[in-house]
């Protein structure tokens, strides 16, 4: 776990630990600010061999929540330098996370449109971000899937030009991506919806794009086909659905693969899908979240895992990597810690 090694198509790493991507809703103006730098700086000195930034939203009709970074410009993009060079200077590598969050949103967040879906239906509940029900979203067209496709493409660029050792494409955890992955949201009858086939195609496409405008060792997919939403909350036909998307993956040249459950029990959500998925996948392959330091090492030497995530407990603990190398106490994480980023 603590050990360097090297592993294609990332290199030389410092050890197996990640930290993962979560939101945190410090940029005011869409930017990475100098408490960005300090903030993944600690983190990278603190232990983890790669980051994943929060969630970078890839065009302003994407977002979906409050303060969060934007990499729809140059300018938004040369924000993140000083982050990537301190990250950098730590020995740390860092990929910026892609986010379009698709229905999970408001016309408060997408300059006055309403958000776009794989469907016409609104997700259900309130929306934590404004205080109001989730905005009823349009479906997307057929011919309009090129211009999302292109969003992330620009922003996968604009992403390397920063410096960046790679890019990871959220297409999980109920996000744009996965409102086509998931047949309980996909309610279409076009070529995007109704087979596994179908419910796959739109993701395919856009990592097909994404894979032609960068290098395809710098591209990352992060996916979660199982996870808890107030209970176990599986992908429909999943095993059918790890069955297609992974091979295919793999024959596209995808080289990095995120199986996230966010804050959930990994043995109950994804390391049930890891267990599928493995003996399918042939590269690298990250997960984890809530795994305990011998749970982890479990699963990085029965070829599980290659490098392992950790969220919740990077907050609580800037030097979390670190403390678990040395031995030493973590702190509990707390929201009261989300309150500050330090």
């Amino acid at each position: 776990m603590f050990d360097p090694f090297e592993i294609e198509p990332l290199g030389e790493m410092k050890n197996r630990i990640v930290m993962s991507a979560m939101t945190r809703n410090f940029s005011p103006d869409h930017v990475a600010t100098e408490k960005t730098v300090k903030y993944y700086e600690a983190r990278a000195a603190g232990g983890a061999a790669l980051i994943l930034t929060e969630g970078v939203i890839v065009h302003s009709t994407a977002d979906g929540y409050v303060d969060v970074p934007h990499i729809q410009t140059p300018e938004q993009a040369h924000s993140w330098r000083p982050v990537v060079d301190a990250v950098h200077r730590a020995g740390a590598k860092i990929f910026c996370q892609l986010w379009h969050c698709g229905r999970i949103s408001h016309s408060d967040f997408t300059g006055g449109v309403p958000p776009v879906s794989s469907t016409h239906q609104a997700a259900a509940g309130m929306n934590r971000q404004n205080g109001k029900p989730f905005g009823t979203p349009r479906a997307l067209g057929a011919e309009e899937m090129p211009d999302i496709y292109g969003m992330f493409a620009n922003s996968a660029r604009l992403a390397l030009d920063a410096g960046f050792d790679g890019v990871q494409v959220h297409m999980g955890h109920g996000y744009l991506v996965d409102q086509f992955f998931d047949a309980r949201v996909n309610d279409r009858k076009d070529r995007y919806g109704g087979t596994v086939e179908n419910r796959c195609r739109f993701a395919l496409e856009l990592l097909e794009c994404v894979l032609a405008a960068v290098p395809k060792e710098k591209v990352m997919a992060r996916i979660s086909p199982s996870r808890d939403m107030g209970g176990i909350y599986d992908w429909p036909d999943l095993e059918e659905m790890i069955e297609h998307l992974i091979p295919t993956f793999d024959g596209m040249g995808l080289r990095m693969l995120d199986i996230s459950c966010a804050a959930a029990d990994y043995f109950a959500t994804s390391g049930r899908v890891v267990r599928m998925a493995r003996p399918l996948w042939p590269a690298c392959l990250i997960g984890g979240a809530s795994l305990t330091q011998g749970q982890a090492e479990g699963e990085v030497e029965n070829g599980l895992l290659d490098l392992v995530t950790w969220g919740r407990s990077f907050i609580a603990n800037p030097d979390f990597g670190a403390r678990l190398a040395d031995g030493r106490p973590v702190k509990e994480f707390d929201r009261a810690m989300l309150a500050e980023l330090i």
